[in-house]
């Protein structure tokens, strides 16, 4: 992400506005040929959403580019050429849309900081470090850094018409106005971002709320952000004496849930499994720590037995990291059980967080 331009924080959010803005850019009718298009998806299920746009594209244009992780996708538009990223290069992590003409340039360029801001779903609040500009010499810079790094997986059609694209580019110079439509887009943006500011959300979900917030019935991806999983069950232990009324017992469980999310940051959120058994995810965080948290949890559940004299709860949990989805809900309540069953505090399952790209950091 090397340009004169410093990088800026973007959402999930702001970087699919930009990419359809630059897409219908592409798609314009104009006579400014011949037409270039790069695109990195990370991932197939976001390239998947976008084929019938690809597809419009690649007939237009004189050379489509798409890559993603995981090989090319089934029912490639006719036209485009695929590019597969090794999981472990640090274009895996980019999210790039850039189209280029004689007379046209714009490009978005972001990379994936494996973070999240609150935001109405996992998805939507994904943060990068990125950049992007409707200004035609910036879009040139970004097909000669993505030409250099793909050249080698592209076949020779593919390489002789970016050569002759770029050759006619050279030929023309940007056009001066370019700042100030750039610049009217740019506030366009902004007003865009106000009118749509995060929502205060629940921190407890049930499960179908659970599939909405990690989109798991909308569009999402394995191998992108990592995930931390805290299992909590809080169970009375043998012997506890029975207590009477149910005003008491609702008191109870009060506290135990507002010790369960009393641990919570705003992008955090818990599910409620069963009344003695939830699950916190936590976006972005390693297994250092979920282990806090779950020791905080520990704490924060132990010292009802202050305010509950005849209740001394027993807590037990496993914590795991992963970028898969949907996340292993089953397996991490299969560990909390067994936990339970050994009488082990915390139990951790291997993490299955993909591996850190070369140069990423």
């Amino acid at each position: 992400m090397h340009s004169g331009r410093s990088p800026e924080r973007l959402t999930k959010r702001s970087l699919v506005a930009v990419s359809h803005a630059i897409e219908r850019a592409a798609l314009a009718e104009a006579e400014d040929g011949p037409l270039v298009v790069f695109a990195l998806f990370q991932r197939l299920p976001y390239f998947a959403r976008e084929r019938a746009v690809y597809r419009r594209i690649a007939a237009r244009a004189a050379v489509t580019v798409v890559g993603m992780v995981g090989g090319p996708p089934p029912d490639l538009p006719a036209g485009a050429y695929p590019v597969v990223l090794e999981e472990t290069e640090d274009l895996a992590r980019e999210w790039s849309v850039v189209a280029l003409t004689p007379r046209f340039g714009a490009g978005l360029v972001a990379y994936d900081r494996e973070e999240v801001a609150p935001a109405e779903t996992l998805e939507a609040g994904r943060l990068f470090d990125g950049r992007w500009s409707f200004r035609r010499d910036e879009a040139l810079h970004d097909v000669l850094r993505l030409y250099g790094r793909l050249a080698e997986r592209l076949p020779g059609p593919a390489r002789a018409g970016l050569e002759q694209a770029v050759a006619r580019v050279r030929d023309i110079p940007a056009a001066p106005g370019e700042p100030r439509a750039e610049a009217a887009l740019r506030l366009l943006a902004r007003r865009g971002e106000r009118a749509h500011p995060a929502e205060p959300a629940d921190a407890l979900l049930d499960e179908p709320g659970l599939r909405r917030w990690t989109g798991v019935d909308g569009v999402t991806a394995t191998g992108t952000l990592p995930v931390a999983l805290v299992g909590l069950r809080v169970d009375e232990p043998a012997g506890t004496p029975e207590r009477f009324g149910r005003r008491g017992a609702a008191r109870e469980g009060q506290a135990v849930l507002a010790a369960v999310t009393s641990v919570l940051t705003p992008v955090d959120r818990a599910v409620r499994l069963a009344d003695n058994e939830f699950q916190l995810i936590l976006p972005g965080r390693d297994e250092a720590a979920a282990l806090a948290v779950a020791g905080r949890l520990r704490e924060a559940v132990g010292g009802l037995a202050h305010s509950y004299p005849f209740v001394a709860y027993a807590v037990h949990a496993a914590v795991t990291v992963t970028a898969r989805r949907p996340l292993p809900v089953a397996e991490l309540r299969h560990a909390v059980e067994w936990a339970v069953r050994e009488g082990v505090p915390v139990a951790s399952l291997p993490s299955e967080r993909p591996a850190v790209p070369a140069g990423a950091g």
